[in-house]
């Protein structure tokens, strides 16, 4: 199993998420005092794929036919890209780390079905995360921790969203209600009830009201905004939202959109390119023809942010007095604009100003998620991914 683990840990925590922008590194000190954790970013760097590797995960995410060889060389071309970042990002730090933690990149996500049992189908969920843990270790030499989200889905959940765990370990306030938006490709909401309210004696040794916690998949996040970006403009993504900015949202289609299946449902609930995928963005661009391209890029960023607010007035127990704002989509500041309009009283802010770097959060809970592993203490919140029991999460290697 490596070194023994004390109450400081210096672990990597690799990331890449539903943008197949690139790897999300972060060297994270973990302090643990008695179960209360408190987490020190050494250093957090993203590295972009190579060009023909994201052509090619985004190729498979998009459902385009691949041998199993194939995939296989693709997993391992993954793993491998993920122990570069790895190699990288430890240089920064004054000894080898005592782990590695790696999401990995998901390439295909089907929720649980919640109705009856048919023609012999299971109802349990299905995720698959290219880049196995099994060579990342070989090629680091230091033990890894990946597949967090398979054994959630055993249990009955969604495998997803798995970050609130750490966002209730990190952010819990005392008095206030809290709700962690991670604004990614995908966004989803953690709520956070006051650790003041704790019943029970083990809610009182985590430091948070567990069964209290909720969680859940909430909107397309940067996925939709990204593609129509490079597809009208030619670039990579609205930086700042500027482009967006310029135009003016139809607030008729939206709300026409909100209405479909996915903002409608109840949570537990999860997502991912499967549904918001190029050919969503088509029929969104075909429902958009009397539309300016600045008209659109306000549009599906006004589009992401009610679908945050809709979730929180639909399904939150209680409206929060914060919102903390993690991922990509915490730079874009037109869409944390309109978050703020939208949420008020609540107030918006990323999580830096709880000293909580916003663009390494992801990476950094699953550095967090691998030590809880190594600890045997499980990992998953059935109260925010439906699974029936609390489980060990992730493979070590």
């Amino acid at each position: 199993m490596g070194k023994a683990l004390g109450t400081e840990v210096l672990a990597i925590g690799l990331m890449s998420g539903t943008s197949v922008d690139g790897i999300d590194a972060a060297l994270v000190e973990i302090v643990d005092c008695q179960g209360q954790f408190k987490t020190k970013l050494i250093a957090g760097h993203t590295y972009p794929y190579a060009e023909d590797l994201r052509a090619e995960i985004l190729a498979v995410c998009a459902g385009e036919p691949r041998s199993l060889q194939q995939i296989c060389e693709l997993d391992d071309r993954i793993a491998e890209s993920f122990s570069q970042a790895a190699i990288a990002i430890m240089h920064h730090g004054d000894r080898l780390p005592d782990l590695i933690a790696s999401h990995g990149q998901t390439v295909f996500h089907r929720p649980p079905a919640m109705g009856d049992r048919q023609n012999g189908k299971t109802e349990l969920g299905y995720s698959v995360q290219l880049g196995r843990g099994a060579v990342i270790a070989e090629l680091t030499g230091i033990q890894t921790i990946s597949d967090f989200r398979t054994a959630d889905i055993e249990a009955g959940g969604h495998g997803a969203p798995l970050v609130p765990m750490v966002d209730a370990l990190l952010l819990t306030d005392p008095h206030k209600y809290r709700a962690c938006q991670n604004i990614g490709g995908i966004s989803n909401v953690t709520y956070l009830p006051p650790s003041s309210i704790a019943d029970t004696e083990a809610d009182r040794e985590l430091g948070f009201n567990a069964g209290g916690v909720f969680g859940f998949d909430n909107a397309a996040g940067n996925v939709l905004i990204d593609m129509a970006t490079q597809k009208l403009f030619g670039e990579p993504f609205d930086r700042d939202g500027a482009i967006g900015r310029q135009g003016k949202p139809d607030l008729v289609l939206i709300d026409r959109w909100l209405q479909q299946e996915f903002f409608v449902t109840a949570p537990p609930k999860s997502t991912g390119r499967e549904l918001f995928s190029p050919a969503y963005l088509e029929n969104c661009l075909a429902e958009c023809q009397n539309l300016s391209n600045y008209d659109i890029m306000a549009t599906l960023t006004e589009f992401t942010a009610r679908a945050i607010a809709k979730s929180y007035r639909d399904f939150l127990p209680t409206f929060p007095d914060e919102v903390l704002v993690g991922g990509g989509g915490g730079r874009n500041g037109y869409l944390l604009e309109r978050l703020q309009d939208l949420l008020a009283p609540a107030m918006v802010m990323r999580t830096d100003a709880l000293g909580l770097d916003g663009d390494s959060k992801e990476a950094i809970a699953f550095a967090v998620l691998g030590y809880l592993r190594l600890k045997e203490r499980n990992g998953n919140l059935p109260s925010v991914t439906g699974a029936k029991r609390s489980v060990l999460l992730g493979k070590i290697a």
